[in-house]
């Protein structure tokens, strides 16, 4: 009965732990960038789009399509920036937890 008690109040503070962590990565901005710099936009941890910032140079009307794929590619970047910083932290909250291997949390 101990044993289950225990597992409870271990549940009960990760839950508390993961509460913390989402919160965390609201706060959490990772920046992508495409074309050398001149695309770039930040974004939370969790994949909320804050900025997008492009080179006044990049403002031509013929090349619109150009600008398009940059910022598609920064977002990209940002995205993949957002995921492993995630993954940094999730990894932290979950150390010496025996979980079992690729499984991710939150479920």
């Amino acid at each position: 009965m101990r044993d289950i008690m225990g597992i409870m109040k271990q549940a009960q503070a990760m839950q508390e732990k993961m509460a913390g962590l989402q919160a965390e990565l609201d706060r959490v901005e990772v920046s992508g960038a495409s074309g050398g710099g001149s695309v770039r936009v930040t974004m939370t941890a969790k994949g909320l789009v804050k900025a997008v910032a492009i080179d006044p140079s990049l403002m031509v009307a013929d090349e619109r399509e150009i600008l398009e794929d940059l910022i598609l590619a920064a977002v990209n970047d940002a995205r993949g920036k957002a995921e492993q910083a995630a993954q940094e932290r999730m990894a932290e909250l979950t150390k010496g937890l025996p979980l079992p291997p690729g499984m991710k949390l939150p479920f």
